[in-house]
């Protein structure tokens, strides 16, 4: 009897360690089923955070090339306008210096010299108020008796250096201004300069 008591409590710890080791085993197998899949996740998470990051980096470097580029072109724009009110600035400054007193006086003596045969009333020259002044003398000296009789010194505030002439007592006239010679003279060189600039 004491046999079999013996061989029953062998029995049972043999069964109950049999039983624990295959508890044992199916909770590691478990642990490290869980384990591997918490780590499959972990690698795939930071697969698509190093995805994102790599998106983002590549938005930010395209965006920050575009506000370059979009950057660049404003500047070049921008330089192009000043070079070109420059250029104005320029040209209506060489007018100015040119129409002395004395051009201006050859000028409208020419041109009233050469349109005798059309006038056939008074001819009209705006001039600016200080102009008016001195010219009167000059041209009055250079000019025949007919001639004087039909001139019409009309002082212009509007006006900075130059003339404007009228052959119909006023109606239509041609500009000699500083300002309209300038823009005729710069009509001429803004295309080549507009060239010059597209290549920059």
């Amino acid at each position: 009897m004491a046999e079999e008591i013996k061989e029953l409590i062998e029995k049972i710890r043999s069964e109950g360690v049999r039983a624990g080791e295959d508890k044992a085993r199916a909770i590691e197998f478990e642990a490290q089923k869980k384990a591997r899949q918490i780590i499959n996740d972990a690698e795939a998470e930071a697969k698509r955070i190093l995805s994102d990051a790599r998106e983002s980096i590549r938005r930010s470097e395209e965006s920050s090339r575009s506000s370059l580029k979009q950057a660049a072109r404003d500047v070049v724009i921008g330089l192009k306008k000043e070079i070109l009110a420059m250029l104005n600035k320029i040209t209506l400054s060489r007018m100015h210096k040119a129409l002395t007193i004395e051009e201006t006086g050859k000028l409208i003596a020419h041109l009233l010299k050469e349109c005798k045969a059309k006038d056939k009333g008074d001819v009209v020259v705006s001039l600016k108020k200080e102009d008016a002044d001195k010219l009167a003398g000059v041209l009055m000296s250079e000019l025949s008796g007919e001639l004087k009789k039909n001139l019409v010194l009309k002082p212009s505030e509007d006006i900075r250096g130059g003339f404007t002439i009228s052959y119909d007592h006023g109606k239509s006239y041609y500009d000699f201004t500083d300002r309209a010679l300038a823009d005729y003279i710069g009509s001429y060189i803004r295309p080549k300069l507009i060239d010059i600039l597209k290549e920059i």
